[in-house]
């Protein structure tokens, strides 16, 4: 165990210190027979422990350890004497310690080792004498005590930060281990090749499996009995969080750093969804209170999880939540009523993961009556975006081409676009005229540049739009986070704190606290998200959402009109929400969109567009 700095001063006093050369040249040597090269030792070995001692108050220590020394009686009358001259007791400046100078009979140090320690002791006492009242109606004793009390605060505070930061440490590399990527990539391949042949029904059964898990009857009794607490801290910790980030914004760091050091107290990682909540952001705006957060974003993108954990967290994400199915239910339907009649089928996939919707889409389409359709994919990526490296989307065109054949498809394309999104155009795709064109945005745009950045020129959002619209797909679905950051960071702050506030609150009404891929969900995958909109600016800023109606504003500007909602599909999401997840999640519709979200704030929408000059049939 390490040695605290009490028992390192308390072992001085206690253990003898080998003889040495006085520090003051008056002090005659303790004979014992040894040379003068076997007496170096510091100041600090004899005169250090016992200003130690002073400062730490510690009444475990027997006062005559230090009384019956007789080489330390002997070294501290210089200081009895300077204690108790006039200098100390007055508004006067002691010369000794301003200028370092005075009678070298009195007092003769060198500046070195221990004796600058001594020095600085003594000026400390100066310097706080000189913040007295002048009538210093205070006496020398209860000055002492006060800074013996300071000290012994400064003290605890070292330690505490200390111990938080061997905390921070430990969680630091419990993160490293959970994101080091597994060793056995075989497994790793069948497991994923599992899903995306059997994905839906895995799905199914998990689902059976958590609720099981969430109406265990311990879990019932922690919930009730913090559901009040929660209810309370929520208010309160959303509340201190913003003001917080006001402070951040108003360049007042001191006191946001008080504010955040309060709020750490409250905060967990394992806690209910407010504590993990303000685990999560304090991150970020420790971050941007250093000026860190693209260094620590940068860092965070190079530890990303494994493959196989971030799967992980997806699917207990998906499991617990609708969000996710309702976006993938409402494009494979829009699709399957867009090919009803038709036998070729290309897609266009913005920023397309790991394919799992399509694999059912597949299933779907090969299982339908007729002959069976030729399918083609497109897949369009970033160049050199670390967060989804090429490989990645080849490995899952490998995997959809293996559920094709699986399922009895005759033909079936997989290609891949690694470029800038605003450059890919209409002759990249290799559309055929006898072919359904849908194009899809699953939650991609808004990773897209908008006008806060390129104000002087078209923004990459505009031009994606526009050339799609000169695409003139059959359907364009569109699925979008319903929240908005703005230019400024306050106004962004608040939003993705509500926002984020609804997504672990829903963790919590559907995932147990222990379950550790809930941790990695909220603390890593979307922890990233907070940190980057928390603590970067400008291009390092990678996320930009917009809510649903600004989207329908900037989608008409760029010639593309809204399809009708199909009543159909709307009834049968709701139904899917109503059977299999919590009772506060809900779908509504609003001009022509599909909004979903918890407890009566939208947090999601969906919609399906054409080209403005498209015919009518093509819807």
């Amino acid at each position: 165990m390490a040695t605290t700095p009490e028992e390192f001063f308390v072992k001085g006093l206690m253990e003898p210190s080998p003889p040495s050369p006085p520090v003051f040249l008056d002090l005659p040597q303790e004979p014992n027979g040894s040379s003068e090269g076997q007496h170096q030792v510091q100041v600090n070995d004899m005169i250090l422990p016992y200003i130690s001692h002073v400062l730490m108050y510690d009444d475990d220590v027997d006062d005559s350890l230090i009384d019956d020394h007789p080489a330390l009686l002997q070294a501290q009358q210089p200081f009895v004497e300077i204690l108790s001259s006039p200098s100390i007791g007055s508004n006067t400046e002691n010369d000794l310690l301003k200028d370092g100078g005075g009678d070298e009979s009195t007092l003769n140090l060198p500046l070195s080792g221990g004796a600058e320690a001594v020095l600085a002791f003594l000026k400390s006492m100066e310097e706080a004498n000189m913040l007295l009242p002048k009538d210093n109606s205070i006496t020398i004793d209860g000055q002492v005590n006060r800074m013996v009390r300071e000290g012994n605060s400064r003290h605890n505070s070292i330690k505490k930060r200390n111990n938080r930061d061997e905390n921070q440490e430990e969680a630091r590399q419990t993160r490293k281990g959970l994101m080091e990527p597994e060793e056995n990539s075989a497994n790793d391949n069948e497991v994923v090749d599992e899903l995306m042949l059997n994905g839906s029904e895995i799905c199914t059964r998990n689902m059976g499996k958590l609720r099981v898990s969430m109406d265990n009857e311990v879990e019932k009794k922690i919930k009730k009995s913090c559901r009040k607490v929660v209810k309370d801290a929520t208010v309160d910790i959303c509340a201190m969080l913003i003001s917080c980030a006001e402070q951040v914004a108003a360049n007042n760091y001191l006191r946001a750093s008080e504010m955040l050091n309060r709020i750490k107290q409250h905060a967990s990682a394992t806690g209910d969804a407010t504590q993990r909540l303000a685990e999560c952001f304090t991150k970020g705006l420790e971050a941007r209170l250093v000026g860190t957060g693209s260094l620590h974003w940068q860092l965070l993108m190079a530890q990303r999880p494994s493959v196989m954990e971030f799967i992980a967290a997806i699917n207990i994400y998906s499991i617990a939540c609708c969000f996710n199915r309702v976006a993938f239910f409402f494009s494979i339907m829009t699709i399957m009523k867009s090919m009803v009649g038709k036998s070729r089928l290309h897609i266009v996939d913005y920023g397309m993961p790991y394919g799992f919707h399509w694999a059912h889409l597949l299933r779907l389409l090969a299982s339908r009556e007729g002959a069976l359709p030729e399918v083609k994919i497109t897949a369009i990526g970033r160049p050199n975006l670390k967060a989804w490296p090429t490989e990645e989307t080849g490995k899952t065109g490998c995997r959809l081409s293996k559920c094709a054949h699986e399922f009895g498809l005759p033909s079936f394309k997989f290609h891949t676009i690694m470029k800038q999104w605003e450059d890919v155009c209409i002759r990249d795709l290799n559309i055929d005229a006898n072919e359904v064109l849908v194009v899809n945005d699953l939650f991609s745009f808004s990773t897209l540049v908008d006008e806060s950045i390129y104000f002087d020129r078209p923004n990459p959002r505009d031009t994606v739009l526009g050339n799609i619209k000169r695409m003139k797909p059959d359907v364009f679905i569109q699925s979008i986070f319903n929240y908005s950051y703005g230019p400024s960071f306050l106004p962004r702050f608040r939003e993705a704190l509500f926002f984020f506030m609804a997504l672990f609150d829903t963790f919590d009404a559907s995932i147990p606290r222990q379950n550790k891929y809930r941790l990695l969900l909220e603390q890593v995958v979307l922890g990233r998200s907070a940190l980057n909109l928390i603590a970067c600016v400008g291009l390092d800023l990678v996320e930009r959402p917009e809510k649903y109606r600004q989207w329908q504003k900037r989608n008409q500007r760029a010639g593309l009109r809204q399809s009708p909602l199909k009543s159909g599909i709307v009834e049968e999401v709701k139904d899917q929400v109503m059977k299999h997840h919590h009772k506060d999640f809900f779908i509504s519709e609003e001009g022509q969109w599909l909004l979903q979200g918890w407890m009566g704030r939208v947090l999601f929408a969906h919609s399906t567009w054409v080209a403005e000059d498209a015919s009518s049939d093509a819807e």
